[in-house]
């Protein structure tokens, strides 16, 4: 005699609602990434589309651009590489090229440099008032620009006066290329505040843990911000870096404020709105101009590209 056969165990179906619920759930999710896709794939278009525009009319002639659009390149028949040699060697691009390099990278390395050890000192030296410090470093970022151009050219051309003594110095005379301090001065106070917030916001998220094992070990502040803390931020600086260089770079209000306006010390983006022209009649010499100087930038953020992506990326997923 056989032992009957064990029912099956029921399987729980679920119910209808719950199932039409599961399956909206998930159109809804893969129609929200297409979309999300075609959207960024519209504005990609729609952002290079000037781009391209200002590109092609750098190598058409100045009648070209006056009497047809960019979009009738391809039938263009005489297509210039004079635009671009009015502009490096009539116009003497070169050496005003040259002096946004002297005024941008040491700017930056100033601001972020400076910035790193604002940080450190905000985020893990215990000291009276660091708080308020941090929140008047914060405040220091609403004030506008324009409001301290006019004091701090005062200051650098007259000085200031403590306890009836006035202390003035010799700024143009500053610094291994003369005529430049000032500028750089300028572009590291305007840039400081900001760059020390957002280091902050990355060097307090550090392990606490990492650094209580450093100092066990013997380690100091100075080793530990040298052989840790700089290390594991260095996305995040990297990231700064390439919006400080940016910024910097394609400044006209500082330069045009601080700078003598000469060929010695003026940079790329003064020289460039003087390249159309006193009434704007040379646009042809503008289009190649902003092509030239497009070059250092393009390869500064192709350069640091995934130093800023996993900059921009880093503290979105703990764990």
């Amino acid at each position: 005699m056989t032992a009957a056969n064990p029912p099956a165990p029921a399987v729980a179906t679920p119910p209808r609602e719950a199932t039409a619920t599961t399956m909206a759930g998930r159109v809804r999710r893969r129609l929200s990434t297409r979309t999300a896709t075609v959207v960024t794939i519209i504005i990609a278009v729609l952002w290079t589309i000037p781009t391209i525009g200002l590109l092609l009319s750098s190598f058409r002639p100045r009648e070209a651009i006056n009497d047809t659009g960019w979009w009738t390149f391809p039938g263009d028949p005489d297509l210039t590489l004079e635009n671009y040699q009015e502009v490096l060697v009539d116009g003497r691009l070169g050496s005003y090229f040259l002096n946004s390099l002297v005024i941008t990278v040491p700017s930056v390395l100033f601001s972020v440099g400076l910035a790193a050890f604002a940080a450190y000192a905000l985020s893990w030296l215990t000291f009276r008032g660091r708080d308020w410090i941090f929140i008047g470093i914060f405040a220091l970022q609403i004030v506008p620009l324009q409001m301290a151009l006019v004091p701090l050219l005062r200051f650098f051309n007259t000085g200031v006066t403590v306890g009836g003594v006035t202390i003035s110095l010799p700024w143009d005379s500053f610094g291994p290329v003369p005529g430049f301090t000032t500028i750089w001065f300028a572009h590291t106070c305007f840039g400081l505040a900001l760059a020390t917030y957002l280091i902050h916001n990355f060097m307090s998220e550090l392990p606490k843990d990492l650094m209580e094992a450093a100092k066990v070990d013997g380690a100091g502040h100075a080793k530990i911000f040298r052989r840790i803390a700089l290390p594991l931020i260095v996305p995040a600086l990297a990231s700064i870096a390439i919006f400080q260089f940016l910024w910097i770079w394609n400044d006209l209000l500082v330069a045009l404020t601080f700078s003598t306006g000469t060929e010695d010390t003026a940079p790329l983006t003064q020289r460039l709105s003087e390249l159309a022209g006193t009434r704007g009649g040379e646009w042809q010499r503008l289009t190649a101009g902003a092509f030239v100087s497009m070059v250092v930038p393009l390869i500064v953020f192709v350069s640091l590209q995934r130093y800023f992506v996993r900059g921009l990326l880093a503290g979105s997923v703990k764990g």
